[in-house]
């Protein structure tokens, strides 16, 4: 009787947390669900309550696709995104190697001020880099959003973690074999390490993708900017045009969601090692 009771007790424990965690995930999905039904909603239906629109319709997306140069604007939002999360990457990896493969001194000092920086908010920073992208002529271009953000010290943090947990036994013995430092970083570690580079990486393109505040500052023209700018564009004191505006977010949400598609088992995987560690 005690085990049969301490069964149905763990069954309804195992079944309050599969609730809270499908009341949580539903919650989470709930938003772009609705923010996808409301793209496909005509203007006489966006504020009725109804889970799915009663007359199906594309204008919104043809309006949005025509009211700025959405291709344009995409193309550039990869561009930026792309450039600037394998930049990021590649100097991080840098870094985060230097910091765990010599003891030089006065590294824990610079690897403070790098964290330190991740501290400091953008506002601080954002007037001395328009400046500099002022005087260099990079203002309505892809260099002036790119380079004031080519390193990142969330990234150069959590990879330094990351690094600093792999077996310094395998780097030894590839030092032994006559390989150099350039070598064990890309053909020992690097190897080991991708599915942590690539759940970093993607949280890197995200936050460069929904990044909003520097394009509007750099850029004045929608041909130069990116996708987060042009949502903008739809939005007015005097009117919202929230059909038009949901479809362009879920134009722009696409590649987010396609990028985490194709790098899923690399980002779960690294999630099941981080818990694991």
């Amino acid at each position: 009787m005690g085990n049969e009771a301490g069964l149905k007790g763990w069954k309804a424990s195992l079944a309050g947390k599969h609730a809270v965690l499908i009341a949580l995930g539903f919650l989470s999905v709930f938003p772009l669900y609705w923010m996808v039904a409301t793209s496909f909603k005509p203007s006489s239906e966006i504020f009725n309550s109804s889970m799915l629109p009663h007359h199906w319709t594309f204008d919104n997306y043809v309006q949005a696709w025509h009211s700025v140069p959405m291709t344009r604007m995409l193309t550039n939002s990869m561009v930026v995104a792309l450039l600037q999360t394998v930049a990021q990457l590649f100097t991080s990896i840098l870094a985060a190697f230097a910091f765990t493969r010599w003891n030089f001194k006065g590294s824990s000092l610079i690897y403070g001020l790098i964290g330190l920086t991740w501290l400091v908010p953008f506002q601080v920073i954002m007037i001395p880099n328009y400046v500099v992208i002022s005087n260099l002529g990079w203002r309505d271009s892809l260099m002036g959003l790119i380079v004031p953000n080519i390193a990142s010290a969330f990234a150069v943090m959590q990879l330094f973690n990351t690094f600093k947990s792999f077996p310094k036994a395998l780097i030894e013995a590839a030092r032994l074999d006559g390989a150099s430092d350039w070598s064990v970083l890309w053909k020992t570690i690097f190897p080991n390490l991708r599915a942590a580079v690539a759940s970093i990486g993607i949280l890197l393109f995200i936050t460069s993708w929904n990044d909003y505040f520097w394009p509007l500052l750099v850029t004045t023209k929608l041909e130069h900017s990116t996708m987060q700018k042009g949502l903008q564009m739809f939005m007015s004191t005097d009117m919202n045009l929230w059909g038009p505006l949901m479809a362009a977010t879920t134009i722009a949400s696409l590649p987010v969601l396609v990028l985490y598609l194709v790098l899923q088992k690399q980002i779960i995987d690294s999630f099941v090692k981080g818990g694991l560690r």
